[in-house]
This record gives C-alpha cells, structure tokens and sequence, in this order.
C-alpha cells in the first residue's frame, strides 16, 4: 500500500536547511533532500491480542505535521522519535480485522484513534505515573517497552500513522464514533481533544477575560471549549488573517483584537493600566485572567505575558521552535506559563470523562461545530497541493485539511 512517510538523516537535515533560503520551503517535499515522501509499505499484518486493523476513512493534516515536515522541532524531542514513519495522528476509521482479546469493539465499528503510545499500548506490566493519570501522550516510557521509540501514531517507525489507507491500533486506544456524528467532523476529535484538554487544564471562571492567541484550528476550537464549558467569559482573539477571525467571531462569538493596536485595545478591553518602558513594547498593569497561545513564539509570548494580569495564567498551546523570553512580566505579575500537550481523562459534570469522548458528544450535540472548519479535503496522492496549501492557509481560504480515503 502506498503511505506518506517522513524521514530526515543528519546530513539531510544540515544540506535541506542549507538550501532552503536559496528555494524556499518546497526542498522539504520536492527534489533530491525532501523530508517527506509517498512510498509502497505491507499493510499491517492480520491483528493480535488486543490490536485491531482499521481501513483508514479520514485522517487530518495537523499543524505538527507541518513542522515535522518544515524541520522546525527542537532536537531536545528526538529521543522520544523514531524514523523512518509513516505519519498523520489524526485518524478515523473502520475496525475490519481484529485480536482474539479485543472485547470493546466489534468488526465495522468506527472509530477514532488516540495516537498516544503509552505504557499499555507497550505492554509494560506498570504504568507510570502520567499514564496512570490517563495522558498517554506524556508517557514517562515513550522511548521503552514492544516499540520503538515515538510519543504517538504517526512519529514512531513502529506504528504506521493515519497517511496510509489501513493502519494498527490497540483497543485502549480506540473510542467509538456516534452513528450521527459526520465523519469529517468525527476525524476533528483529536484536536478538538487538545482544546478541551487545554481549557480543562486552565479552567476559567465566569467572571474572567480570556485572550487566545492565534485564530487557526486549535485556536478556533479553544474558543469554542471555553464558550461551552464557562458561556459567561469574555473572550478575545488576536488573529491577522481575517477568514480565520471571521471564523471565530461566527462560531465562538469571540471579540477580535486588532493586531497593530494589541496593547491599547487589550489595556481597554481588560480595564488595565497601560505603561511605556523606555524601550521596547508597553506592558499592562492588569489585563486578561488566562491566556492561551496557539502559536508559541518569541513574539507572541512576550506579548502575551505583557497583556496577562497580575495571577494570570499562559497555557502554552502551540510548539513553536526555541524563544528569547523577557520574564520581567512573569515575577512582576506572579504569573505562571503552563506547557500543554495532548489530553487524558477530565471531571465533567460530577463524572470523570475522557476528553475523546467528550468532544465527540460535544459535536453530536452542536455545541461545538468543527465542520465548517474542514475547508480542503485531498486524496493521499495529493499530497504535495495539501501541503503547498497549508504553507499558504490565507491566500487559499484554507483552515483544516484533510485526506480523504474511498
């Protein structure tokens, strides 16, 4: 079967960036030290014990993707990967094949994977402390047990990620799709899974003023979690593409922020005192209770941190590449940057959930509409448009994209 795999050599990496300022970023998918490429792999074998085989029904192109792609992780990551890999984490599909001891599931049942590679999936006799706390995504073991080393599906040589028509799962990492649910907002669950995670894990109040940072999926769907779990806050967005921030104010009811006029509008918005240092940017004395960057910069953490007040909280969302932080704001304001990443089991409503099935039932019910983001869907050969248009999401009108599998 054909797949779409990423794989990256020492010298690879140093001649690709070497050219990139001279041909710009297609060396990473195009010519002779592409990053990623299509090439023919076995399908996975028939399933054992608990493993099932799925035919791969929609996996979407995560903004993760990208990077891996763009080589713009830290190598800090690189004990806890493993190449070459087949990637894409966002799948949804159709259980076809499955293991004597898989009890959860039946054949035909679809279903949407969570790609985290934890201690069970390993099959280690204890789990760690993470896992135990239900967030496979951080296992303490990720570079241990039957596989190679990789955090999740779709970054680990052992496990073939969703860019393949048929791909291996084990059962503890499987949550069934509602038969209502539309199966391109079905393949939305595990971003939106990283968005509920992210307000769960920085719960606001009715009372507070939120900012988030970046208007693209997450973005989008952060604001959507924080308007269905507390409707009374207010909620702000600084996004400069304006279909992205149309997008928000439609389904989120957000408030943009002016990109030119951040900290004004952000010291008028939060009733805040705005200060000019002798140099460089103002900082408030006040302003929003909780923050949640979607971009993870240099640039938009330091504002952020200027515009957060005083106890405030950053949940750092995007994973941008190495930053120069001036912590000035952090102990003049007592306040806190909290690192996000990836989702387990949360208390709901008196009942302990995991954010996988939340989000789904939250889609079912209309209270958080992930459909309207799903803009471009292409097939696995198409490859090469999906990322030219993911380098280029405003000139094409584009926010999620998918690949589509008939």
């Amino acid at each position: 079967m054909k797949a779409l795999q990423f794989n990256v050599t020492p010298s690879r990496f140093i001649a690709a960036k070497a050219i990139r300022p001279i041909f710009g970023n297609k060396v990473y998918f195009k010519g002779p030290f592409k990053t990623t490429r299509l090439v023919e792999i076995p399908e996975p074998a028939a399933p054992t014990g608990q493993w099932v085989k799925l035919k791969t029904i929609f996996c979407g192109f995560c903004g993760s993707d990208l990077n891996l792609m763009m080589l713009h992780d830290s190598p800090t990551a690189s004990p806890f990967t493993s190449f070459p890999c087949i990637i894409g984490h966002e799948a949804v599909g159709r259980i076809i094949k499955k293991g004597p001891e898989v009890t959860q599931f039946e054949l035909g049942d679809v279903v949407t994977v969570n790609p985290g590679l934890g201690c069970t999936v390993r099959n280690l006799p204890e789990q760690c402390a993470v896992c135990a706390a239900g967030r496979s995504l951080n296992c303490e073991n990720s570079a241990g047990g039957d596989l190679p080393p990789g955090m999740f599906t779709g970054l680990n040589s052992g496990i073939t990620g969703g860019f393949a028509p048929y791909i291996a799962a084990h059962e503890s990492q499987l949550f069934k799709v509602p038969d209502a649910l539309d199966l391109e907002a079905a393949a939305m669950t595990e971003p939106l899974a990283v968005a509920l995670q992210t307000v769960f894990d920085n719960s606001p109040k009715p009372s507070d003023k939120i900012l988030v940072i970046g208007g693209g999926v997450i973005g989008n769907l952060v604001i959507q979690a924080v308007r269905t779990l507390c409707p009374g806050a207010g909620i702000a967005l600084i996004e400069p593409a304006a279909h992205a921030a149309g997008l928000a104010e439609e389904l989120g009811q957000a408030d943009i922020i002016p990109f030119k006029a951040v900290y004004r509008t952000a010291a008028e918005y939060t009733g805040a005192t705005l200060h000019q240092p002798q140099l460089g940017h103002p900082v408030l004395m006040g302003g929003f209770d909780r923050i949640y960057d979607t971009v993870g910069n240099s640039a938009t953490l330091n504002m952020g941190l200027r515009v957060l007040g005083p106890f405030g909280t950053l949940s750092l969302v995007g994973i941008g590449s190495d930053v120069k932080l001036d912590l000035t704001p952090l102990w003049l304001k007592l306040q806190q940057i909290k690192g996000v990443y990836g989702y387990g089991r949360v208390v709901y409503q008196g009942e302990t959930r995991h954010v996988f099935d939340l989000a789904m039932e939250f889609m079912n019910q209309g209270k958080i509409r992930t459909s309207p983001l799903v803009t471009h869907t292409f097939t696995l050969e198409e490859y090469m448009e999906m990322i030219e248009v993911n380098l280029n999401k405003a000139g094409h009108g584009a926010v999620k994209t998918l690949v589509r599998f008939d």
